[in-house]
């Protein structure tokens, strides 16, 4: 994992430096007060690329390309979207309704888990996997404590079980078909330079191209399907055996998925 500590904000209540201290504790860093020192000044005292920033509310990692926290905006959106009526490529891509079991193995800033969860409803289940412990801490906290928002929003948001783990791992753990959906969502091999918004979450993700191993578990893993999330054009799909979904046709992201469902006829 990439180098970092743990501060506050420049004028924390004991609270705010008491859970500081205990964060610290569980992942292995360092505590440090924030005193008046800025950001670049404290990783460059310390030789750290990352800071674990706690607020008063929330937390968020400082990295060398902007400020990564948890919002659940674009999440509003599409919830927002799909209760009047409107589509969500990755829910179609997905084919879950309310009940459905969904693995998702990449939860980077959790938007694509809790609109899983507000489809799949309270009878369903998401597990969503993150394998950076500063992601982790910092999502999984939002989706815990984060209250600014539509009552149904927040139960999605609450009902999402996040688990740091590699899904490599977690995927050799699970029975076959305990999932109706696997789901990736791996960085893409060639980035999308204009998504600024995903900027500061670069430094800390898992640049790893998904291996075959990995979709043969995932598909003894899911009962109807393996879906996965990449550039439009991306040789991924052919290369894991993914077949290409129609639509956005002029997006710059596509869907692949591996459909078992052939197998229930």
């Amino acid at each position: 994992m990439a180098s970092f500590i743990v501060t506050t904000t420049r004028k924390p209540d004991s609270a705010q430096e008491n859970f500081a201290e205990e964060i610290s504790l569980k992942l292995g860093g360092k505590f440090l007060r924030r005193e008046d020192f800025s950001f670049d000044t404290l990783k460059k005292i310390h030789g750290v690329e990352n800071i674990l920033l706690v607020k008063k509310n929330s937390l968020s990692i400082v990295t060398e390309e902007g400020e990564l926290f948890f919002h659940p905006n674009t999440a509003h959106l599409r919830i927002k979207n799909l209760r009047g009526g409107e589509g969500d490529r990755l829910i179609d891509a997905l084919k879950i309704s309310e009940g459905s079991k969904v693995l998702d193995c990449t939860l980077g800033l959790g938007s694509d888990a809790v609109v899983e969860s507000f489809i799949v409803g309270s009878k369903g289940k998401v597990v969503a996997l993150e394998i950076n412990p500063l992601i982790f801490e910092v999502v999984s906290h939002g989706l815990k404590n984060f209250s600014e928002d539509s009552p149904h929003i927040l139960e999605a948001m609450r009902r999402v079980e996040v688990v740091h783990a590699d899904c490599k791992d977690f995927l050799k753990t699970c029975a076959e078909n305990s999932f109706d959906v696997v789901y990736f969502d791996p960085m893409f091999r060639h980035p999308i330079k204009k998504s600024s918004g995903l900027n500061p979450i670069r430094p800390l993700a898992d640049n790893r191209p998904l291996t075959e191993e990995i979709i043969r578990d995932a598909c003894r893993v899911a009962k109807f399907r393996v879906v996965m999330k990449e550039h439009s054009g991306s040789a991924e799909f052919e290369r894991l055996g993914f077949k290409i979904l129609d639509g956005g046709k002029y997006s710059s992201v596509a869907f692949g998925a591996i459909d078992k469902t052939y197998r229930l006829l």
